[in-house]
């Protein structure tokens, strides 16, 4: 069982000013979304297992692949985070089906060598339907600098009977950050941080 995939998008930003000054190098976000026909659309379906399992592979494979190709090896990747949206006809439950699973997620996490586990969204559109792709840091989860948000539209999708699913990244954090790191806060407010286990 393959996943009936009818496009594939790519989105790519470079920021060259943010806050009215250079950014020095070019703050780049990017992402690679896969519009696949919903499996389980119109009708309650039990056991979602079956195409699960089947699809995560084969989407985690792809959009892995392409994302690591666009930045040019996964080494260069340092946040990254996943999403998906569901049509009309769906549930959000078929959205979380094909990208909460070791099967979709494990595939980006080896290729950029990730620690972290991905940020997610999952939720249910029209076409042109706001894609929100959180993004953390692939091996820290606490570095505020690569708290983002990537924020795009694909105008024809989802239909009723779609899902897009969605791997995003980023090559480097915020231009000029400046609001410090959570391990911060912490020691501010006193914790021990030679104990995690007292976070």
């Amino acid at each position: 069982m393959q996943p009936d995939i009818r496009k594939i998008v790519t989105y790519d930003e470079q920021t060259l000013i943010e806050g009215f000054r250079p950014t020095g190098a070019p703050w780049r976000m990017f992402a690679v979304a896969a519009v696949v026909r919903n499996p389980w659309a119109g009708r309650f379906v039990d056991d979602l297992t079956p195409e699960i399992h089947s699809y995560g592979p084969v989407l985690g494979a792809l959009l892995a692949a392409r994302m690591t190709a666009l930045a040019g090896g996964g080494d260069k990747i340092e946040a990254y985070g996943k999403a998906a949206v569901v049509g009309l006809d769906g549930e959000i439950e078929h959205a979380s089906g094909l990208i909460h699973t070791l099967r979709f997620g494990n595939h980006y996490r080896e290729a950029v060598g990730a620690k972290s586990y991905l940020a997610f969204t999952n939720t249910r559109g029209g076409a042109n339907a706001p894609i929100m792709v959180p993004l953390m840091d692939k091996n820290d989860a606490g570095r505020r600098s690569h708290y983002l948000t990537i924020q795009f539209a694909i105008p024809d999708a989802p239909r009723a009977d779609e899902i897009v699913v969605v791997l995003g990244a980023a090559m480097n954090g915020r231009p000029h950050h400046r609001i410090g790191d959570r391990y911060q806060d912490l020691k501010d407010l006193g914790h021990d941080m030679d104990n995690p286990a007292a976070v």
